[in-house]
């Protein structure tokens, strides 16, 4: 913990606490499969985009989630591994329910805006909380966020250039367009986690695995973005929203904690499974190609491939 006072990294060879070894796992554990559902709302639109540019961006956008998936879980696995967990296994957690996954790739996006807003919203967000975690105590989690972050502004990018076009586009674009912000507006609310954090939450604090507290995040997230949603003439689906001069805060509409965190828990959104068991299927499907690559590997370290 003096390590940790003084500002010093704490690498993936050093000796930590148990407690410290687990906080971290944790929240690489959840953040990596996370990156991976996270691919799933988008893929279902690359056979729909509307022309080729925007198709060949959003495979692009699908293919880099899901690395950020694997670089993040190699990271954990460096840590789960004197454990005994390996990551097969971290990656077959969510089949079972033992890892979850942020509640905005639990629900559904039924239209081209849905594409844009997770871009510009969901993406938004997660800049916020993954540039945060570059000041984390764990030097291998704040080295490969460097990555994420800077592809995480395109992935941002990408979006805000569809919600631009619908903004500018015909009536029903535009009607397009605030039925999606009204429909991911109080994900995005709960996507930061309750006012109250969780125990493991301010160990984590502690630790300095995480520098900013839930509301924090939630608030920077709001001055952010409530304007540019302004600016594209869009309304947010909130009568209490509004900045508070006496406080130096937002106020706003807590979202339904219950209703989001049963879903999170019990993967009970209305596109949990139906995602869950894309993700089976893909990791199931591809299991010979990581058994070849694996019997590779091994016939060049025995000197059989020459």
């Amino acid at each position: 913990m003096e390590r940790i006072r003084r500002g010093e990294k704490i690498e993936a060879t050093d000796w930590m606490p148990d407690e410290y070894r687990k906080l971290v796992i944790k929240q690489i554990h959840m953040h990596g499969i996370s990156e991976v559902m996270g691919a799933y709302p988008e893929k279902e639109w690359v056979p729909k985009a509307p022309n080729l540019r925007r198709k060949l961006g959003l495979i692009a956008k699908v293919q880099d989630e899901i690395g950020h998936g694997q670089l993040l879980l190699r990271v954990a696995e460096d840590l789960a591994r004197p454990l005994g967990k390996m990551r097969e296994e971290m990656i077959t957690d969510v089949f079972t329910g033992k890892v979850k996954f942020h509640n905005v790739f639990h629900m559904e996006a039924p239209t081209w805006a849905d594409a844009g807003i997770i871009g510009f919203l969901v993406d938004g967000g997660a800049i916020i909380t993954q540039a945060s975690l570059l000041d984390s105590s764990y030097a291998p989690y704040a080295r490969v966020l460097q990555r994420i972050c800077a592809e995480e502004s395109f992935h941002m990018q990408h979006g805000e250039s569809i919600v631009l076009a619908l903004a500018e586009g015909t009536g029903m674009q535009r009607e397009m367009l605030q039925e999606a912000i009204n429909r991911w507006w109080p994900s995005m609310m709960f996507f930061f986690g309750p006012t109250e954090m969780s125990g493991a939450a301010e160990r984590m604090m502690e630790y300095r695995i995480r520098t900013k507290t839930n509301e924090e995040l939630r608030q920077k997230f709001i001055a952010r973005y409530v304007p540019r949603v302004w600016a594209l003439g869009m309304t947010i689906p909130d009568d209490k929203l509004g900045y508070d001069e006496a406080t130096k805060r937002w106020n706003y509409t807590d979202p339904d904690w219950e209703w989001f965190g049963h879903m999170v828990k019990h993967n009970a959104g209305p596109k949990s499974q139906e995602r869950i068991e894309l993700r089976r299927g893909a990791h199931e499907g591809q299991a010979w190609v990581r058994e070849a690559m694996m019997r590779a590997s091994e016939m060049q370290l025995t000197g059989w491939a020459k």
